[in-house]
């Protein structure tokens, strides 16, 4: 009789431990879930800023062309960079650094071909003194700092997540469940360098 009972409470602390280690893993993949949501809600912010710019270039683009016989290289450079990076597309869930990489060079290519289109715009007074023009800057330049805070924030949000799955013991559940580090936006080549100025 006492070696069953002694068995039976051998059988009972093995599924006691068994239950508190699988609720301590179920405990760390929800803390994981949200913190992946975050990342992939905070880059949804980042798309919806960049399709933001890319709907106010075609106006701006108009506008530009319906008040200057104007260089046309110029436009066609700004129309073709938006059209490269709207094909680029990225899934949240499964970003990669190349990934990440490639759509944010896409998008480079956009910021530098507005910025060219704004120094040749510098050449036409008449242009930059049209409301609708004006407006239309005011917008673009507020949509970039839009983009710049949704970047911030991606990151921030990537930083949390991935700091939280490569912590131990959570890195064993992540790796079990296949939650993967989230890279980040970087800062474009270049930029590191302090521009010269000279009057």
């Amino acid at each position: 009789m006492k070696k069953s009972l002694s068995g039976v409470a051998i059988i009972v602390i093995i599924v006691v431990v068994l239950l508190l280690i699988v609720s301590w893993g179920v405990g760390i993949y929800n803390k994981i879930v949200p913190l992946n949501e975050k990342v992939a809600s905070e880059w949804s912010n980042v798309e919806s800023q960049y399709q933001r710019r890319a709907d106010l270039i075609p106006n701006f683009v108009n506008t530009v062309k319906g008040a200057a016989a104007f260089e046309q290289e110029t436009l066609t450079n700004v129309i073709e960079a938006r059209a490269k990076a709207s094909q680029i597309t990225v899934d949240p869930s499964n970003i990669t650094p190349e990934q990440l990489q490639e759509f944010q060079a896409a998008q480079g290519e956009i910021s530098s071909a507005l910025q060219r289109l704004m120094v040749v715009v510098e050449r036409y007074p008449e242009l930059k003194a049209t409301q609708n023009f004006r407006d239309l800057q005011v917008e673009l330049e507020g949509t970039e700092n839009r983009i710049l805070m949704a970047r911030g924030a991606f990151n921030d949000a990537a930083r949390v997540y991935n700091t939280f799955i490569k912590q131990f013991p959570n890195s064993f559940i992540a790796s079990l469940t296949k939650f993967k580090e989230r890279p980040y936006f970087e800062a474009q080549e270049g930029t590191e360098v302090v521009p010269k100025v000279e009057f």
